[in-house]
């Protein structure tokens, strides 16, 4: 595999480009796990990633008709769940918290008022996290979340970031895919141990090139959450992009600016990110005895809990603002923009009712 990237002629001695050339230089090439991991890791912490002035924006800045629907939701299972107190909102990687403050909002309304947790690492977005959500509690991972009471956990863009492994067909058979360094350049390359054992027997024969993704990340999160929601109650909305049918392909990509660029080119200065494999999740669940509710579009899922009509009262509300909001509503539902590619995949409790829009 020879897929070329330019890092640069030079690199200050502390970035993780340099940090990067140390390393396979003398250790050899990495596994694109490992510079995904510690490429995100330094860039998230470097400050906030997300608005027009930032590298990309997310639903939740789009409209606040996307946390408001998330919060309807919420509120609509837990009262048909029994209203049971006390009772945890959960977000993974809540961004800026705008989701938070907009699904809050909505739930309030219908007297659900949660105890509410971020799982977030990032110390810069804490700080604006906190002017959005002032009561809320931080926490590093699942593990110190209240092991009592239903959880209401909501993750939106957050599987996309967590690093994958990459396996590759050669003609030696499957290998994992390396980032190596040639001629200042990061470039990718098959690694040298057998990995056959590693690919589903059914999936073995292959293609030379034929490139095979996997998200242990994304496995172990929906493991952890599949077993909180038995043993607590409650329902999660994981919302990504992504497919809910097997693929071969690298889907691995780097946004700077809000644009595409080389994901090996600027490592921790640009987001990196996967396609989510939402049909590898849902087993994981089931295993666990949680109820999977579904997996399905984002845009089909706004469509039935009735954005269109949101956007409509909205409108009669701020006429003025009309055009941006049907515009904003049309780019979360539309097939050729965030509709078809992004999907919500939803488990629930035993006992619990089946969500709507599922």
């Amino acid at each position: 595999m020879t897929d070329e990237s330019m890092t640069g002629e030079s690199a200050p001695a502390d970035s993780l480009t340099a940090i990067f050339r140390r390393l396979i230089g003398t250790h050899g090439p990495v596994s694109v796990s490992h510079f995904m991991g510690e490429s995100n890791a330094r860039y998230y912490d470097a400050g906030d990633p997300l608005g027009a002035a930032g590298d990309f924006i997310t639903a939740p800045e789009i409209s606040q008709m996307f946390g408001e629907l998330i919060g309807l939701w919420l509120a609509d299972m837990w009262i048909r769940g029994g209203r049971e107190e006390p009772i945890h909102y959960v977000e993974l990687g809540p961004g800026r918290g705008t989701l938070a403050r907009d699904a809050l909002r909505a739930m309030r309304r219908y007297g659900l008022e949660p105890e509410v947790h971020f799982v977030e690492s990032s110390t810069a977005l804490k700080d604006i996290q906190l002017a959005q959500v002032p009561n809320a509690k931080w926490h590093h991972d699942l593990s110190t979340i209240p092991p009592y009471g239903p959880l209401l956990i909501v993750g939106n863009e957050f599987l996309d970031a967590l690093p994958i492994r990459q396996l590759v067909m050669t003609d030696k058979g499957w290998r994992e895919r390396m980032v190596a360094q040639h001629d200042d350049r990061f470039v990718f390359a098959a690694g040298g141990q057998p990995m056959d054992s590693a690919v589903p027997e059914g999936r073995r024969e292959a293609e030379v090139g034929t490139i095979m993704e996997t998200c242990p990340g994304a496995a172990a999160t929906v493991y952890e959450i599949a077993g909180r929601l038995v043993d607590q109650g409650g329902a999660a909305l994981l919302i990504d992009y992504g497919h809910d049918a097997p693929r071969t392909g690298s889907t691995l990509q780097a946004l700077r600016e809000h644009r595409k660029v080389d994901p090996l080119a600027q490592p921790g200065e640009a987001d990196l990110t996967a396609h989510v494999d939402f049909s590898a999740l849902a087993p994981i669940a089931r295993s666990r005895g949680s109820k999977w509710l579904g997996t399905v579009t984002q845009g089909h899922w706004l469509r039935q809990l009735g954005i269109e009509m949101r956007a409509e009262s909205l409108s009669d509300f701020a006429p003025e603002h009309k055009e941006a909001i049907h515009a904003a509503k049309d780019r979360l539902i539309g097939e050729g923009q965030m509709g078809a590619l992004f999907k919500v995949f939803a488990l629930a409790g035993p006992g619990w009712p089946q969500g709507v829009g599922f």
